[in-house]
This record gives structure tokens, C-alpha cells and sequence, in this order.
């Protein structure tokens, strides 16, 4: 009953199912790999930042470009607060607010944009405490340039003047005078009136949608191994069934045809 198993349609189909499901299971572990490493990832970025706070500071020059490594760090500069920027729409401790970003001049040439904290409401430049006049040491965490639309940043364009909806050099290159570092930093201590800005992940080491992609390929890709083995057994009950009606001569009538009596 079973011989057609040997016939040459049955060897592809076999082939194929004896090669579909080791390679759905390694592209399931690839991808479950994946997310256990971005979960790691995860665990090791917070617990540096946590471990950073207790570190002494190091100068900017030493701590750049930012990385994973660097990330969260604390670090200090020193220069001359310039063009000051409100950030909209940031989120601490549950309630909406803004960032106050403030351009520090140093003796580089380049503006280290700096944090100086959180306020919450709408954004309205009358509520900003002025920045600290003369030579100012600052100390605080280093963060990578935003990306608009990763992690919760803004995407958003035509806001007000005086207003940026990511902090990265390349969108503050075109609001100030004078170069930017591609990183910046949030105060360990806000100036007076604001909260301070916690530091954040390195990018690509969170929980992020990325990860969950990873999990839910790994989903698909089980899911993919089921399903050539439930369709592989429906194809052989289906051919045995065949079988077992052709030797018990149980052949399907065929449909009458139906045609037009009347000819003209």
C-alpha cells in the first residue's frame, strides 16, 4: 500500500520535507539566539549605566567616539554655554515635559550639546532657567546622537524655531553657527528648577522592536516546522485513502454533462 512512496513525486516531496525541517529549526534557534543576546545586551547596557555612576569622570577627549563601552559614562568638559534649545516632547518619571539642551563652546572649536535638564509641560522657552554665564565645568553622563523614530524619539519636522525634535550633530549642525560633537551629555545634577536627565541605554542594547521581531521569527520559523509535517501527513493519509479506493474499486462516478437539447 505504501509503494507510492518510492514513486518520483513522493521522493521530492520527502527531500524537500527532510531538508525544510532542519533548516526551519536553525533559522528558529538563529533567530531565539538573537533575542537571548539582545536580552543580554540589555542586562549588561543597565547595568553599566547603573556601575557609571559611581566611576569618576574622564575628559570628553578620552571618552570618544561614543559606543557601547562608553555609553553612559560620566565625563566632563569645560567651556562656554552658547545657543540654547528646547527638546518637546520627552517623557520622565510618567509625565510629559521637554529637555533643555544647551550648546557648551569649547576650547575645540566644536559645541558639546548639554542636557540641563527636564521640565515638564509644553515647551516655552519663558520657563527655561538662563545658563550659567562665564567658563562653566560640566559633569556629566556621555550619550550617542539620537536617531528620529528609534527608541521614542521624535520624528517630527517643522517645530518652532528654537526648537529640535532629536539631539544629534546632524540635526543641530543646521540650527547653530559652529560644529557639534556627534555626542552629548545629560548633567548628573540639573541646574537649578529642572530634574536631571537620566542616562540611557547604549542604541541597539534594549529591549526594542528589533528584539521582539527576533522573537516572533522564531515563532514563525517553529510554526513553519509543524506545518510541513501536519501537510506532509495530510498529503500520505490522503494517497493511502487513493489507494485503499482503487483496490476496493471505489472510483468516483464522473459529473454527466449537461448538454443543450435543443439544436439548431
Amino acid at each position: 500500500m505504501y509503494r507510492f512512496l518510492l514513486t518520483p513525486r513522493w521522493w521530492g516531496i520527502n527531500v524537500f520535507v527532510l531538508l525544510s525541517i532542519p533548516f526551519c529549526i536553525f533559522m528558529g534557534s538563529w533567530q531565539l539566539g538573537r533575542f537571548e543576546d539582545r536580552v543580554q545586551d540589555h542586562r549588561t547596557a543597565t547595568e553599566q549605566v547603573s556601575e557609571a555612576r559611581n566611576e569618576a569622570p574622564r575628559p570628553l577627549k578620552d571618552m570618544l567616539p561614543v559606543d557601547k563601552a562608553t555609553s553612559g559614562k560620566p565625563v566632563t568638559a569645560s567651556g562656554t554655554y552658547g545657543k540654547q534649545l528646547l527638546v518637546p516632547g520627552r517623557e520622565l518619571d510618567g509625565r510629559q515635559g521637554f529637555y533643555v539642551l544647551t550648546l557648551l563652546r569649547t576650547g575645540s572649536g566644536e559645541a558639546l550639546p548639554v542636557v540641563r535638564g527636564w521640565l515638564p509641560g509644553s515647551a516655552d522657552a519663558a520657563k527655561v532657567p538662563a545658563p550659567p554665564a562665564g567658563e562653566v565645568t560640566v559633569t556629566g553622563a556621555l550619550q550617542a546622537s539620537e536617531t528620529p523614530g528609534d527608541n521614542g524619539v521624535s520624528a517630527q519636522g517643522g517645530l518652532p524655531a528654537g526648537q529640535t525634535a532629536a539631539i544629534s550633530a546632524a540635526s543641530l549642525v543646521n540650527l547653530v553657527p559652529y560644529d557639534v560633537y556627534d555626542a552629548w551629555v545629560t548633567l548628573a545634577k540639573a541646574d537649578s528648577g529642572m530634574k536631571a536627565v537620566p542616562a540611557a541605554a547604549p542604541p541597539d542594547s534594549g529591549l526594542d522592536l528589533k528584539a521582539f521581531q527576533n522573537l516572533g521569527y522564531t515563532a514563525e520559523w517553529f510554526a513553519f516546522v509543524g506545518f510541513v509535517i501536519f501537510m506532509w501527513f495530510r498529503l500520505l493519509r490522503r494517497e493511502v485513502e487513493s489507494v485503499r479506493d482503487a483496490e476496493l474499486g471505489l472510483v468516483a462516478d464522473e459529473e454527466p454533462v449537461a448538454v443543450d437539447a435543443a439544436v439548431k
